[in-house]
């Protein structure tokens, strides 16, 4: 894949690994996979009696877009609930070109990704692992 891609921010955010592992007693636990690529998410949540994430957690088998997203998307996602974590995925969608407006940080970093129209799902992954987490 071309270096243009690969920049330095997604690849600072991959080897982040940020809540990388497995919880002890999560409230859920969810595998989504992508069968187009191979890439594999493992996101476990605790949650609070409202819905918010307390914990989170993640395994990733995939490629260095999906290891940054689920990366930046753990940093960010503790005490958001399902509509909290919706409000991400736009700031993902907004990165990728899929809507207008400003991506913010660190969703910002996945520019680039925007003329790769076959690796955005790469990067939209974890969002769709943690919405079945959260529904």
């Amino acid at each position: 894949m071309s270096d243009q891609l690969y920049q330095e921010r997604i690849v600072a955010l991959a080897k982040a690994k940020t809540r990388a592992g497995k919880l002890a007693s999560p409230t859920k636990s969810v595998r989504r996979d992508n069968p187009l690529c191979g890439d594999r998410v493992i996101i476990d949540v605790t949650l609070d009696g409202q819905g918010r994430i307390t914990e989170i957690a993640h395994q990733v088998r995939g490629c260095l877009l999906c290891q940054a997203s689920t990366s930046a998307l753990a940093s960010v996602a503790v005490g958001r609930d399902a509509t909290g974590i919706a409000d991400l995925r736009h700031d993902a969608e907004r990165a990728l070109g899929r809507e207008s407006g400003e991506a913010r940080e660190p969703f910002a970093a996945f520019v680039p990704v925007r003329d790769y129209k076959s690796r955005q799902e790469c990067v939209l992954l974890p969002f769709d692992a943690l919405k079945d987490a959260l529904s």
